[in-house]
């Protein structure tokens, strides 16, 4: 089976220091749907894993994180792809939770749902925790620019083998041609 993780907040859609809390602030990065429609369309399942402090902060509630999820949905529904889960931390750092990126349990719990190894596995995030997730079960870090992610690579220090793609769009591009 052909699965990628990515990440949320500054992969898919604008990301902002103040969180995004609803429908309003959800605001899809350009190409970020036809990535994911383009993914779909080439046999790739897509999982989204997204730490959501927010919930245990008190900014937003289920209610507002669902209606995001599904106005994510709908848009890439739109574009011709398919979002096959949304797996989410809803925990502070201070928790100190498993689930929480860097922490690896989302993705070893995407993992078991879909019967897939960590070995080789692909995940797409513009922070250093998102490659630090991936990296501790053997997969393979894919930094995007978007969001966070021009501060991530300058900052250095990212796992080994990450590699480094404008965008979305730019890194499901890359990942459709190696089936090629």
């Amino acid at each position: 089976m052909k699965l990628v993780i990515l990440d949320r907040d500054g992969v898919i859609n604008e990301d902002r220091d103040d969180f995004v809390k609803n429908t309003m602030e959800w605001v899809p990065l350009p190409k970020s749907c036809d990535a994911i429609a383009n993914l779909t369309q080439a046999g790739w399942h897509v999982v989204v894993a997204t730490n959501q402090s927010g919930i245990g902060r008190g900014l937003f509630d289920m209610h507002a994180l669902n209606a995001m999820h599904e106005k994510m949905h709908r848009l890439v529904g739109q574009a011709g792809g398919r979002i096959d889960a949304v797996v989410f931390c809803p925990h502070t750092a201070d928790d100190q939770c498993s689930c929480r990126k860097p922490q690896p349990g989302m993705v070893e719990d995407i993992m078991a749902r879909f019967n897939v190894r960590g070995e080789g596995l692909p995940m797409v995030g513009d922070s250093l925790r998102d490659l630090q997730a991936i990296a501790a079960v053997g997969g393979r870090p894919l930094l995007v620019k978007t969001g966070k992610g021009l501060r991530t690579l300058e900052k250095g220090g990212l796992p080994e083998g990450t590699q480094v793609f404008d965008n979305l769009f730019a890194a499901a591009d890359y990942l459709i041609n190696l089936e090629n």
